[in-house]
């Protein structure tokens, strides 16, 4: 069963504050562009982390956002674009750098990886 969602986004690069409605069978992306909204993205596959927020209330499903571990999904970080709504969200933008930071700054450059990526050591 399709649902409807008020979604409301602050985009700290921008200063703005964005919301809308999004339905729990489409990407939160897709439904702010619907709205003409334009949120950050890169990807647009759940990959990169140019579309990072985190959730400070509400509840989303994003089960092919493979650039985020585990662990900071668990934190409340999310991908907007592979993320369908469950429920009202408020959710802000992160940097792109901070998100990769935290997810791999204990790994590169200091001789931790010694094959493939560190996503799934949780």
């Amino acid at each position: 069963m399709n649902s409807s969602y008020q979604i409301q986004i602050y985009d700290r690069r921008r200063d703005q504050r964005y919301q809308f409605t999004a339905d729990s069978d489409r990407y939160i992306l897709e439904s702010a562009e619907a709205q003409g909204i334009q949120l950050p993205f890169s990807c647009r596959n759940g990959a990169c982390t140019t579309c990072a927020v985190r959730v400070s209330s509400g509840h989303l499903h994003q089960p092919e956002a493979m650039g985020l571990s585990p662990h900071l999904q668990r934190q409340g970080y999310a991908l907007l674009c592979v993320s369908y709504p469950e429920s009202n969200l408020v959710a802000e933008t992160q940097d792109e750098d901070e998100v990769y930071e935290l997810q791999f700054g204990q790994y590169f450059g200091k001789g931790r990886v010694r094959q493939g990526l560190p996503l799934d050591e949780d």
